[in-house]
């Protein structure tokens, strides 16, 4: 029987994918990303247990929130992590009419990850840096795999939502949003809808009841106006040819 590490569960979703959506957050991520509000994610081994039928019945009692947009939403952490039991519980919803969104930072691919891209209704993808030096910088994980992720959304025509969190001091420039509006053109072909997420200290405590040390402590939250600034110009970047 097929077992996955779950961190936790939130219900009626609104931000992290179409409609209203059930999430579920699963243990085990390969980034060291600077801004992470998850650090208690990042061990694979440590979470409770959840069992295939406790996520389908868990999914089932929202079913008259769902609409037609609606649905699950795996993220984590790094859900592709957890590939077989992904994998499973996709499959399992997908047969009983409950679609799945992959919440990933595409940092890990596996064996598993191929059928879970070609068998979900979207990703949900963190791009972190469109530069592949500033993309390791913040997450400790090369570019290359978000490439080869990518490329299997690509080859499946799998829609992407592209959510990039713009941190002040690091990737809040006009520069960077056009670099981004570029990457997303050139490299993906299925694109359901680009977004900038603010950054924000909401995790300050919990890395304090953790005892580990905050490595962008200082950094003052990302400004509203410039956020809904360079939102505006990514969206007229996107729609250049």
């Amino acid at each position: 029987m097929t077992i996955g590490k779950l961190h936790s569960i939130e219900t009626f979703g609104a931000v992290d994918g179409p409609g209203i959506r059930t999430i579920f957050f699963l243990q085990g991520c390969p980034a060291r990303c600077l801004y992470c509000h998850n650090p208690d994610t990042w061990k694979v081994d440590e979470g409770d247990d959840i069992r295939l039928e406790e996520v389908l019945h868990t999914a089932k009692r929202s079913i008259p929130y769902y609409g037609k947009d609606g649905g699950v939403t795996f993220s984590g952490g790094e859900p592709l992590m957890q590939g077989e039991f992904l994998l499973a519980a996709v499959r399992l919803l997908n047969e009983n009419g409950i679609g799945s969104v992959i919440d990933t930072s595409a940092t890990y691919i596996d064996k598993y990850t191929e059928d879970i891209i070609r068998e979900c209704e979207m990703l949900l993808m963190d791009v972190k840096h469109s530069d592949a030096q500033q993309f390791e910088y913040i997450s400790g994980c090369s570019q290359d795999t978000l490439l080869r992720v990518i490329e299997l959304a690509n080859k499946h025509n799998t829609p992407i939502w592209v959510r990039q969190v713009i941190v002040p001091g690091i990737n809040d420039t006009a520069d960077n949003i056009k670099a981004l509006a570029t990457f997303v053109r050139e490299h993906m072909r299925n694109v359901y809808n680009v977004e900038l997420l603010g950054y924000h200290v909401m995790a300050l405590e919990k890395y304090e009841k953790l005892n580990m040390k905050y490595r962008l402590e200082g950094v003052d939250p990302m400004d509203r106006k410039r956020l809904a600034e360079l939102s505006r110009l990514l969206q007229d970047e996107m729609k250049k040819e």
